[in-house]
């Protein structure tokens, strides 16, 4: 008998993978929990039949959360990631020396400790002793505080379930003021091929601009997400993302990536007109 894993993307169309093995289901207060193996991508895990990630290109969507904010102030300092349960965001960071403090508030406690179990490609520096583990609400978190981070990273799963207040006008609003007068916001920003997430990317989109004197869209390919065609929101209360790229600066660290490049970084803010359009309309 195959086993396979299907996402419904819209009513019309649909993706899979064919599993070799489910390693692990579980309900957690907030959500189903799911981790299959495969040929094709290894070890992937899903929340409420959604796809999260995958072993395969998971690098793809940490790099570049992680390092298009870095590479634009590589004198961020204090990080605070809503979200990112898996730990490939925090894993990412942590290849900075430079960062003192990273707070990640993930709700569900659940998620992290599978992704301790089953992925330790992404999980494996949540230990890291600059990191301190949140278990609670981003949104009621991040309402507490003011002028205290660099950088702020929305990793969060899509605007329903556990992740709809990360996408609201007070979410964002309560953001710009826990950053600091050079901060940067940078979220995932959902994809702009079908209608329905288009919509959602848009209302985040117009939320954002509204606060921020900054907002940029940049984006990325990532197979396994919706279309593959994946955005990320950019914006900052004083840096612009390709005009204050330190490029040579970056370079000089040496960081070892696989997707993402200085040159990629100032190409990923060109988007396609179908976009502009979307984003100019929101």
């Amino acid at each position: 008998m195959e086993l396979w894993f299907t996402e419904e993307h819209t009513d019309f169309a649909r993706f899979s993978i064919k599993v070799d093995e489910h390693l692990y289901t579980g309900q957690s207060e907030f959500q189903r929990i799911d981790v299959f193996k495969s040929k094709e991508f290894g070890t992937f895990f899903t929340l409420d039949g959604l796809m999260m990630l995958t072993e395969k290109d998971e690098f793809i969507y940490h790099e570049m959360i992680v390092h298009v904010p870095l590479a634009t102030n590589l004198r961020v300092k204090n990080v605070l990631v809503i979200g990112g349960g898996d730990g490939g965001t925090v894993r990412e960071l942590t290849r900075y020396d430079t960062i003192e403090s990273i707070d990640m508030v993930e709700i569900d406690q659940q998620v992290v400790d599978v992704c301790r179990r089953y992925l330790p490609q992404t999980s494996c520096k949540l230990d890291d002793p600059r990191v301190k583990l949140h278990f609670e609400d981003g949104l009621k978190f991040v309402r507490t505080k003011e002028n205290a981070y660099d950088l702020i990273i929305v990793d969060s799963t899509d605007p329903f379930g556990p992740g709809e207040g990360l996408f609201t006008k007070e979410f964002y609003g309560n953001c710009f003021k826990a950053l600091k007068s050079d901060g940067i916001l940078v979220n995932q920003h959902e994809s702009p091929y079908y209608e329905e997430d288009a919509k959602d990317m848009q209302r985040a989109h117009k939320r954002i601009r509204e606060l921020f004197p900054v907002c940029r869209v940049y984006q990325a390919h990532i197979p396994t997400y919706p279309s593959g065609h994946w955005l990320f929101g950019f914006a900052s209360k004083k840096y612009d993302p390709v005009r204050d790229l330190n490029e040579q600066a970056w370079n000089a660290l040496g960081l070892k990536t696989k997707y993402y490049n200085t040159e990629l970084h100032k190409g990923c803010f060109a988007l396609p007109t179908y976009v502009l359009e979307l984003l100019a309309n929101a």
